[in-house]
This record gives C-alpha cells, sequence and structure tokens, in this order.
C-alpha cells in the first residue's frame, strides 16, 4: 500500500495569501519563524507545506490536469456549454486559473526560502537535516521551472518576504531563472536519497531530481532559450538516472496506472509522483482528480467511480499509434460507462474516446465518491528519461547512436508486449536502423506523445521544439476533416491558438500592483 507523505497546511504556511501578498506584503497568519523550526519535527512539517504546493488545486490536483491548455494536439475539452478560457486558448490575464497557478508557485516558493533560511535552527542529526535542504532546493527550483515553461521572465526570489515596505520586484530573465533551478538542483542531487533509499515515489529522491534535471537542461536546449550545450547536459543527468540500474519498465504498461489507482508504488517505473490519497470520509485526506477529470465518463455514485471526464483525446493524436501498439486503446479510452455496463465505442466514433490512462474502476479504497480521487500522478516515470536520453543523444552526436536506438526502442519493446512473461516477440515495436539525425528527432517526438500523453508535458515539448502553433492548426485541420459541425467546439482551442500562446499572461492582479513586472507580448 501507498506510503504517505503526511502533507498538511501548517499554521505557519502562507497558503491563503494572494500572489501579490507574496511579492509585495508582509507576511500576517503565520507564527514567525523565531518561534518555529525549533526541531527537527517542526523542520519536517515545514517540508510538508513545500510540498503540498504540487497537490494544490491550481497545479495537480486540477487545473493544470485539464484547463490550462496542457493537452495540446492529443486531447480537447469536451464541454460544447463552456466555450471560455485557457483550455480555448481565449482568456485574459485576469483568468483565475492563471492567477491560481502563479499564486499557488509561489506560495510554494516562499514556504522553501523560510525553511531554507531557518534549516540550521534545530539541533538534529545532520544527513537528515541535509536531505530536507536537498528536497526544499529542488522542490524551490520546480515551481520556478513550472513558472518558467508558463511565464517566461518572473521574479527570481531567494529570500523570503519579510517587509511590508518590500521593494517593486521586477522579472528576471528567463536564462537566469533556469541557470538558478539548475544550481539548486545540481546541490540537491548530493544531499537527497538514492531512489532505492527513498522506496517510494512520493519523496523526492537522486533519481528524481536528476531525471528532472535532464528536463529542464532539453527546455534550455530548445525555444525560446536555445542554449544547445545544454544537450549534452540532458544525455548526462539522464544516464545518471539509466546507470543506476535500478530504475526499469514495468513489462506491462496498463499496470504503470493501475498501480496509481490501486495506492501501490513502483518507484523503479514511477520515479516521482504527487501525493493523493483518502476518499474524503475522514480527516485522514488529500484527494486529487486523477481519473476524475482525465478519466472516463461515469455518472454520479457509479460502481466504476464517478467521473466529469473533462478531456477527449483527438483523432489527431488516436491515429498516431501503430498497429500493434496497445497503449492505444489504454490512453483513449474505447468505451464508456453506463450505469453499470461498459458500452464500446464504433470505428466511426473519432472524437468520443476520454483519457483512459487513469481509470476509477480499478481503485481499491471504498466508497469510490463522488468528490476526488485518491489516485497520484506521475511526474516523472523511467520511459520519459529513457526517451529525453535517446533525444539528447541523438542532438549531441548529429544522429542517433546504438544507445539511442536501444532507449527508444525499449520503450516500444513494452508498447507492443513484448516485455510481457511469456510474450512471442513482435518485431514491428523497432525503429527503422540508419536514420538522419532529423528522421530520428520526428521519432522521439511522435513517442514522447503515445507514451506520455495526458501527462502535462506534450505542450511544454511542442514548444520546446517550434513547432506548437503548426502542430495546432494541424490538428484543426484534422479536426474539419474529420470532425464536422458535431465537434465544433471541440476546435475551439485549435482554431484561436496563436504565437502569444507559448506564454501565459502575468496575471493582471499583480501587473495592477506592480508596474514593474511588464506582461508578455501580445497580452494586455
Amino acid at each position: 500500500m501507498k506510503t504517505r507523505l503526511n502533507i498538511l497546511l501548517l499554521g505557519f504556511i502562507v497558503a491563503g495569501f494572494s500572489s501579490c501578498d507574496i511579492l509585495d506584503v508582509e507576511p500576517k497568519d503565520f507564527s514567525s519563524p523565531q518561534y518555529y523550526y525549533e526541531t527537527s519535527e517542526q523542520l519536517n512539517m515545514a517540508l510538508t507545506g513545500v510540498y503540498n504546493t504540487l497537490g494544490s488545486y491550481g497545479l495537480y490536483q486540477y487545473t493544470y490536469l485539464c484547463q490550462l491548455g496542457t493537452e495540446a494536439d492529443e486531447g480537447f475539452y469536451n464541454r460544447s456549454t463552456v466555450t471560455q478560457g485557457p483550455q480555448f486558448y481565449n482568456y485574459t490575464s485576469s483568468n483565475t486559473n492563471i492567477q491560481n497557478l502563479w499564486q499557488n508557485l509561489y506560495i510554494g516558493i516562499q514556504n522553501a526560502n523560510l525553511l531554507l533560511e531557518n534549516i540550521n535552527k534545530p539541533d538534529m542529526d545532520e544527513e537528515k537535516r541535509a536531505q530536507i535542504k536537498g528536497e526544499t532546493l529542488f522542490l524551490r527550483a520546480y515551481y520556478y521551472f513550472i513558472l518558467a515553461i508558463n511565464f517566461g521572465d518572473v521574479p527570481l526570489l531567494l529570500e523570503s518576504t519579510k517587509s511590508a515596505n518590500y521593494p517593486k520586484i521586477t522579472r528576471t530573465p528567463v536564462k537566469q531563472v533556469y541557470e538558478q533551478i539548475i544550481a539548486d538542483m545540481t546541490q540537491a542531487d548530493s544531499l537527497v536519497m538514492t531512489a532505492t533509499e527513498a522506496g517510494f515515489g512520493g519523496k523526492i529522491n537522486r533519481s528524481a531530481v536528476q531525471g528532472v534535471l535532464a528536463r529542464v537542461c532539453l527546455h534550455m536546449a530548445g525555444h525560446p532559450v536555445k542554449d544547445v550545450s545544454k544537450y549534452e547536459d540532458a544525455r548526462d543527468w539522464a544516464k545518471k538516472v539509466i546507470e543506476t540500474g535500478f530504475h526499469e519498465l514495468n513489462p506491462d504498461y496498463r499496470m504503470v496506472f493501475i498501480k496509481y489507482a490501486r495506492d501501490e508504488y513502483d518507484i523503479k517505473e514511477s520515479i516521482w509522483e504527487v501525493e493523493f490519497w483518502g476518499n474524503a470520509q475522514d480527516s485522514y485526506r488529500e484527494i486529487g482528480h486523477v481519473g476524475n477529470v482525465i478519466g472516463i465518463a461515469a455518472p454520479a455514485n457509479s460502481p466504476f467511480g464517478y467521473s466529469t471526464a473533462l478531456i477527449n483525446a483527438t483523432y489527431y493524436h488516436f491515429k498516431t499509434y501503430e498497429d500493434g501498439d496497445g497503449r492505444r486503446d489504454w490512453n483513449c479510452a474505447p468505451y464508456r460507462h453506463n450505469g453499470s455496463t461498459k458500452v464500446n465505442w464504433g470505428v466511426t466514433h473519432l472524437y468520443n474516446r476520454n483519457v483512459g490512462k487513469f481509470r476509477r474502476e480499478y481503485e481499491t479504497l471504498s466508497p469510490r465518491t463522488n468528490h476526488g480521487t485518491p489516485q497520484n500522478f506521475p511526474l516523472l516515470r523511467y520511459s520519459d528519461v529513457l526517451l529525453m536520453f535517446a533525444e539528447a543523444e541523438n542532438e549531441v552526436n548529429n544522429g542517433p547512436t546504438d544507445e539511442a536506438y536501444e532507449a527508444l526502442n525499449y520503450v516500444r519493446n513494452r508498447a507492443y508486449g513484448n516485455l510481457m512473461p511469456n510474450a512471442v516477440s513482435n518485431p514491428a515495436y523497432a525503429v527503422p536502423a540508419g536514420l538522419t539525425k532529423e528522421q530520428f528527432r520526428a521519432y522521439i517526438q511522435k513517442e514522447r506523445s503515445r507514451e506520455l500523453c495526458f501527462e502535462t508535458l506534450r505542450k511544454y515539448d511542442l514548444i520546446r521544439w517550434g513547432i506548437f502553433l503548426p502542430t495546432m492548426k494541424a490538428v484543426m485541420d484534422e479536426f474539419v476533416l474529420t470532425g464536422g459541425t458535431g465537434w465544433s467546439w471541440g476546435q475551439l482551442a485549435f482554431k484561436n491558438v496563436e504565437a502569444r500562446d507559448t506564454l501565459m499572461p502575468i496575471p493582471i492582479h499583480d501587473t495592477a500592483l506592480n508596474n514593474e513586472l511588464g506582461q508578455n507580448a501580445g497580452w494586455n
């Protein structure tokens, strides 16, 4: 069973503040650090407060999963009665979801800064202190990474807000933000536990740090920073994870996600994940919406588990899967729930398929409530590390090496069922030999979508590759051709998207209070 990280809101945590309060106003609703951080227990409690941002409503609990445009070419918001918002690329800087994302991330950063400033206060085991410091540094850096890929230049705050007279804060160039992210994560790498020592994916471990560092470096190598020297760093960080010899792919792709539903850890595959637990039936819970907003539609009180299923797979994405790839009918649900039965979709139902990756029918916690789910959400899987390594290796060597082929084909081998016990090997999985750098890159780009779809990575992959806008318009063309007028609302995101949408707007709440922030291009 899942080992919980006891992520509790602390009395001193500033979770009720607005983002402007974090940036400009003296906190008032928490115990002074002068009277806290006195024991190792208090330090650990403070750490859980830093973790808490991951599961906040504005991030992985809800809106980041389904309402912030993160599905890109893979999915669309499937509510005909809702036609406005970031998920449709027709919104303004006053949008609440954008404000909440910004706010929650800066709350996490504020809490991390407070902890780091007081890390040496208690008398405690130095190894434990170092671990707490490493996890805190990594989390602060991760929150800045999410800010950077969504907003570009952002205020870089490395000290907690202490004064009501805090000066007006300007935005730091995104490359400098990335450099701080790498510095923090690199320091964390030497401080946190190994994956084997941690034992479960809810706790930051060295493999998670190294894998996310590979992701950060790939983003620096691509748009908009375009520091191509970072491809080598990305390759090296991903290779460190591979060379542990500990991580491996679960032979059955489906089981990766069934384990999330069953509250079971598999740290060899799922290296880092957001913790959720409980079913809102008692006080011990921090429920999420994995399987609920991204899942297979089911009515209230359904024996399969209630799901609003806000995201459907696009036919464009569905068609990227090749014959024999078992991931297609897992990720793009081939059926719907109707009462206590399952009804299969026919071949003409091109846009009816919900996201099937996270399925509530496998939850073991009873009862399955209407209000949320206990399923964790993946932040880094081993297959992602393998694909990042293959991508970076291809770029560094101006073409794919044997190691790049091996990493990519390992992921594809699993997809075709070849890793299952007593499987009859299907040779169709193998990527053709002799590919050019550009051809291998194209394979990686498609493979990342097939393997990692609906895990909040795709939009940002397309942006760093410099193909976001043309890809979205290609989906629009596909939608018009195959969806007709019956799915006109599903086309909205692909119709509305513009060049400005590579970044979100700085929330108007903050630009109004601090005119030094400015605004991203194309927004007002």
